[in-house]
C-alpha cells in the first residue's frame, strides 16, 4: 500500500518514454525536451525531506501512482478542509535574486493558512511544480522549502507532480501550485455564526507581504528604478529590500490550533489578497461589520517604504495589503486579553486591533482607521 508520490510528466499525458524515427533519424525524448533521468534524480534528492514531513496517518513511504492517508482515530465526526493556492508573481523577485529556498514555504502557508480560519488541522499537502525545462538544483531548493512548511504546519507533504512542458513555457522559469486537505471536528467548525456586536479582535503579525500584492510591489520597483540589493529603511542589521519582499509567508497553524483548546475563537480570517479591507470582513455575518484601528501596532518598515515609493494611498494599502496583520481573530472582549497573552507565550506577536460592530445599511463590511 503506496501512499506518498512524486512523479515527473510531460504535459498531462501520462507519457513516459518516447521514440521514433523521423527521416531515417532516430529521436528521444530528451532531444524532445523532457529528461526523465533527471526528473528521476530530482524525486531521488526530495525523498528525505519529504519523509521528514509524514504524520502518523501515513500508510506506507513514497513512490506510487496516489497517495492514501487514514483520518486521526481522535476525531469522532471528522470533517475534512481543503485549499488550493500558489504564490502569484512574488516568483518574478525569486527568478530576479536567484533564491529558491524559502518559496515552497510560502506555497504551504497559502493553503494551510486558509483551511485553518474553520479551525482545520492540516493533515497533508501536494504540490504542483511545472517548467520549461527541469533544473534539478532549483526544483530541489523549492521543493525542500515546501517540506519546511509542512513541517512548520505539522502536515505530511505525501505527493507531487513536477511537469516539463518544453517551448511551452518561460525558459528559466517555474510555477507553483499547492494542495492542503485538513480535518476538524463538526461540532468543532468555525464559521463565524456566533460572532456578536463587542466581540474583539486580534491580529497576529504578518512577516511582510506574504505573497499578495506583487503585482503593485513589482510596479512600484519598476517605476522606482529600486535595487533590490540595497538595504531596506527602517531595518536593522543587514536587511536588503529583497530579502524584504521574499520573507516566507508566515504559517499560524500550530499557536492557532494550540489557542483554540484554550480559548472560544468564534471567528478567523486570512488577510490575503484584498488585504485588511476585503478579508476581514469575509468571516463576520452581514448584520456585522469589523472596525479596525491601525494605530494599534507598529507597521513594518517594508510597507513605509511600498507607500512612499509608490506614492500609495492609504486606503489602497488597505486593501492590497495585510500591511502587518496576517490573521484576525474574534474572541469575547472578557478573555482578549488572556488570549493575547497566551498567543505571546507561544511566540506570536498579537495585539487587540479592533472590535465588531453592528453595520448599518450601505457601509462597508471592514473599516480601518
Amino acid at each position: 500500500m503506496i501512499v506518498a508520490h512524486f512523479t515527473v510528466r510531460a504535459h498531462s499525458t501520462q507519457i513516459q518514454s518516447l521514440s521514433l524515427t523521423v527521416s531515417g533519424t532516430s529521436l528521444s525524448y530528451r532531444e524532445a525536451g523532457v529528461d526523465i533521468d533527471a526528473g528521476e534524480r530530482l524525486v531521488e534528492a526530495i525523498k528525505p525531506f519529504a519523509k521528514r514531513t509524514l504524520r502518523p496517518e501515513v500508510l506506507a513511504g513514497i513512490g506510487g501512482f496516489g497517495a492514501l492517508i487514514e483520518l486521526p482515530k481522535r476525531y469522532q465526526e471528522p470533517v475534512l478542509v481543503a485549499g488550493t493556492d500558489g504564490v502569484g508573481t512574488k516568483l518574478k523577485l525569486a527568478f530576479a535574486l536567484g533564491k529558491h529556498d524559502t518559496i515552497g514555504i510560502d506555497l504551504v502557508a497559502m493553503s494551510v493558512n486558509d483551511i485553518l480560519v474553520q479551525g482545520a488541522e492540516p493533515l497533508f499537502f501536494l504540490d504542483y511544480y511545472v517548467c520549461e525545462r527541469l533544473d534539478v538544483s532549483v526544483a530541489s531548493a523549492v521543493i525542500q522549502g515546501v517540506a519546511r512548511g509542512c513541517e512548520q504546519a505539522g502536515c505530511a507533504l505525501i505527493g507531487g507532480e513536477t511537469a516539463e512542458h518544453p517551448n511551452a513555457f518561460v525558459p528559466g522559469e517555474y510555477d507553483l501550485a499547492g494542495f492542503a486537505v485538513g480535518v476538524v471536528e463538526k461540532s468543532g467548525v468555525i464559521d463565524g455564526r456566533r460572532i456578536a456586536q463587542g466581540d474583539a479582535l486580534i491580529g497576529l503579525a504578518s512577516s511582510g507581504p506574504h505573497s499578495n500584492g506583487f503585482s503593485l510591489i513589482r510596479r512600484i520597483i519598476e517605476k522606482s528604478n529600486a535595487d533590490l540589493a540595497c538595504a531596506l529603511p527602517g531595518t536593522t542589521g543587514v536587511r536588503t529590500l529583497g530579502e524584504a519582499l521574499l520573507e516566507p509567508t508566515r504559517i499560524y497553524v500550530k499557536p492557532v490550533l494550540a489557542l483554540l483548546r484554550e480559548f472560544d475563537v468564534k471567528g478567523m480570517a486570512h488577510i490575503t489578497g484584498g488585504g485588511l479591507t476585503e478579508n476581514t470582513h469575509r468571516m463576520l455575518p452581514d448584520n456585522l461589520s469589523a472596525h479596525i484601528d491601525s494605530g494599534r501596532w507598529t507597521r513594518p518598515p517594508i510597507f513605509d517604504w511600498l507607500q512612499q515609493t509608490g506614492n500609495v494611498d492609504t486606503a489602497e494599502m488597505h486593501r492590497v495589503f495585510n500591511c502587518g496583520i496576517g490573521m484576525v481573530l474574534v474572541v469575547g472582549s472578557d478573555v482578549v486579553s488572556a488570549a493575547v497573552d497566551r498567543l505571546a507565550e507561544m511566540g506570536e506577536t498579537a495585539h487587540l486591533i479592533g472590535s465588531v460592530e453592528r453595520r448599518a445599511s450601505g457601509t462597508p463590511g471592514t473599516v480601518v482607521v
